[in-house]
């Protein structure tokens, strides 16, 4: 596997253990293109998770083998990592490790770490979201193209209520679009804001777009995963590494890009090169913060004027206030016969 190598990122000094353990056996990427990778592109993805509670998707022995989330600090962090305390659903809590330079992430690729899932807080305000995230999820029958036409109708909808947002690749067929806001809010509010979103796109494109929880109920559409902005549940963050054969990445965009985007083409081997020459089209993200009172009077009204309450949360969660009941419609029939 080679000899341990050092790594060097601004004024830290990492150990890379086992550099030519093949972390991606069809592509031949080792473990050492991957930290290769993070330098590069090491101001994009610190700006990502900058002070955001993380939880590691570590493949030790590459994507063939096993895997596994950590969300809790690994041992032996050292002590220029910050940590934050978050509380999952359940009340348990957590400490998480809080990245804010690139050997952070490196340090975390040493440990077979290829993919970072970063809460939408910081760790001085882990209780209340400073992004609003929006998936669009292509389902069977769908792919990027169509996720990319939803993607432009969110856009004219973002503008409509003041907000902006900046696009990205999942790293395979769908999209992020993240919307910074103000942290005034709680996760249960900023989901409630999502839901919005969806329902409202749902309306205007309702042959191509769904907010149906329910698999068996979605379609030939793109999924607007509204359950995304619940508290716990985390995106792949821009830049991060995929765990698919050819080592694709989360790949920031702007929107007049979109429609000649190709998410194959973002990868460990072409990332570097356009960061090269574009810089992190991110960057001027942290700039801005929105409000969130358009989206919620936009709520408010779907469940005054169309009775259009909560929306079922994922199966892990504990039963929310306000909650319909969380058992597929096709089941529900069954029970009810």
């Amino acid at each position: 596997m080679g000899e341990a190598v050092e790594l060097h990122a601004g004024e830290r000094t990492v150990r890379l253990s086992s550099p030519d353990k093949i972390y991606f056996p069809e592509s031949g990427y080792t473990k050492w293109d991957v930290a290769q990778y993070y330098l590069a592109v090491g101001d994009g993805i610190t700006r990502a998770l900058r002070d955001r509670p993380t939880t590691l998707e570590r493949f030790p022995e590459g994507i063939g083998g096993e895997s596994f989330f950590q969300k809790r600090v690994p041992k032996n962090l050292p002590d220029w990592i910050p940590t934050a305390r978050i509380a999952f659903p359940s009340g348990r809590t957590a400490d998480e490790m809080c990245p804010t330079e690139t050997a952070a992430v490196l340090w975390a690729a040493n440990l077979g770490c290829l993919t970072f899932h970063p809460w939408p807080v910081r760790r001085d305000r882990p209780e209340h979201p400073d992004e609003l995230r929006i998936d669009l999820d292509p389902q069977p029958g769908t792919d990027f193209a169509d996720a990319v036409r939803t993607a432009h109708e969110l856009h004219a909808l973002l503008d409509e209520h003041g907000l902006r947002g900046w696009p990205k690749t999942s790293g395979g067929r769908g999209l992020h679009v993240y919307v910074p806001i103000e942290p005034r809010w709680t996760f249960t509010e900023v989901r409630r804001a999502a839901i919005a979103v969806g329902r409202e796109l749902q309306r205007r494109m309702p042959d191509r777009v769904t907010t149906a929880w329910w698999k068996e109920e979605r379609g030939e559409k793109i999924f607007v995963d509204y359950n995304q902005t619940a508290r716990d549940r985390t995106i792949a963050c821009a830049y991060s590494v995929r765990p698919r054969p050819h080592a694709p990445v989360s790949a920031p965009l702007t929107w007049d890009e979109l429609d000649e985007a190709d998410p194959r083409e973002f990868d460990i081997a072409t990332m570097p090169v356009r960061f090269a020459e574009l810089g992190d089209v991110h960057a001027d993200m942290d700039d801005h913060a929105f409000g969130l009172e358009s989206l919620l009077e936009l709520a408010e009204r779907d469940e005054r004027d169309h009775g259009m309450g909560d929306m079922p949360y994922p199966p892990d969660y504990p039963k929310m206030p306000g909650e319909p009941k969380r058992v597929a419609p096709s089941r529900a029939k069954h029970e009810d016969a």
